[in-house]
């Protein structure tokens, strides 16, 4: 895909405050000076049976990238293909679910657009809004820096062990209640303290895939330390057992090169690092002496986080797990 997009034309904006060149997911445009809006969409097929599940999940998936940026959601539309052979019952569970993790996120959701595809697929278009002057990118980490994770990593993997039918009840609900909970905790944290300089949220290029985006994009060089990385309760114990998702592998081949791991390292854990995320948490930037004060921040977060790294002046790797 990239190989594709690199090949059109860009497009240039003086009120374009984020376009396509930082890798952020999300745009963001100025309207004046007290007001900027950001526009996001995502959508993707079920990762879970139950479709109320289903709606929920994709919904604060595509919130995400509005919090990642330092916006409030406003406005949100469906975005649906769905199969005319299944019952309109599904296709209004999802919605329901969807819906109601709009209103959840403070927003309201105005209509969409439905395609017949033989595969269901379910996702929003949301539009927010930020100030200009607290916007957030993924390209602004500083030196001196620590990395915090508010969400436990894993959920390919947990994913993978859904659809071969060999995940444990535990282990499910775990993965359904950090999908389902809207980074929403993350910004309000962020929001309380001073000295944050960088945001992405963790999605599909995995927990090292995004890091890796904020390094290159922040000229800086980024530790992670593995053990002190959070992780799905047996997500560990389904990698051993082979359930790596295909979008791991994918992962490693399209930035293996570029991440250097010391040697004691375990094969199930570089797997954990690289696994594809739905709607993972925020991997956040902030400068060492506010970072108790972002912790005590994230009390009120549903799921798990931790300081998980740091960030140093750009050396000869940019990304080094030890």
């Amino acid at each position: 895909m990239a190989q594709v997009l690199c090949h059109l034309p860009k497009t240039y904006d003086d009120r374009l405050i984020v376009g396509i060149e930082t890798s952020d997911d999300a745009a963001v445009y100025k309207i004046n000076d007290d007001m900027a809006i950001i526009q996001t969409l995502d959508f993707f097929t079920p990762v879970v049976d139950d479709p109320y599940t289903f709606g929920q999940i994709a919904a604060a998936n595509s919130l995400s990238d509005i919090y990642a940026m330092g916006g409030e959601p406003r406005l949100a539309m469906n975005i649906v293909c769905f199969p005319d052979c299944l019952n309109p019952s599904v296709l209004t569970e999802i919605l329901r679910g969807g819906h109601d993790k709009v209103i959840e996120a403070g927003a309201i959701l105005v209509g969409g657009h439905s395609v017949s595809d033989d595969e269901p697929k379910y996702g929003l278009s949301v539009t927010g809004f930020v100030h200009p002057d607290d916007v957030l990118s993924n390209n602004s980490a500083k030196p001196g820096d620590v990395l915090i994770l508010t969400k436990p990593l894993g959920l390919g993997i947990i994913n993978t062990a859904i659809k071969g039918e060999l995940i444990d009840r535990e282990s499910y609900d775990e993965a359904v209640k950090i999908m389902t909970t809207l980074n929403r905790f993350g910004k309000d944290a962020i929001d309380k303290v001073d000295g944050v300089n960088s945001v992405t949220d963790i999605t599909g290029f995995g927990l090292l895939g995004h890091a890796l985006e904020m390094a290159e994009g922040s000229s800086v060089t980024m530790k992670i330390y593995y053990r002190d990385v959070p992780i799905i309760l047996k997500a560990i114990d389904y990698a051993n057992m082979g359930l790596v998702p295909a979008g791991t592998y994918s992962n490693k081949e399209f930035i293996g090169d570029k991440v250097y791991f010391s040697e004691d390292v375990p094969t199930e854990y570089r797997d954990i690092l690289y696994d594809p995320q739905t709607s993972g948490g925020l991997l956040i930037s902030v400068e060492k002496e506010k970072s108790k004060e972002l912790l005590k921040a994230l009390e009120s977060s549903p799921t798990k986080y931790a300081i998980i790294g740091e960030v140093y002046p750009k050396g000869e790797h940019q990304l080094i797990v030890e």
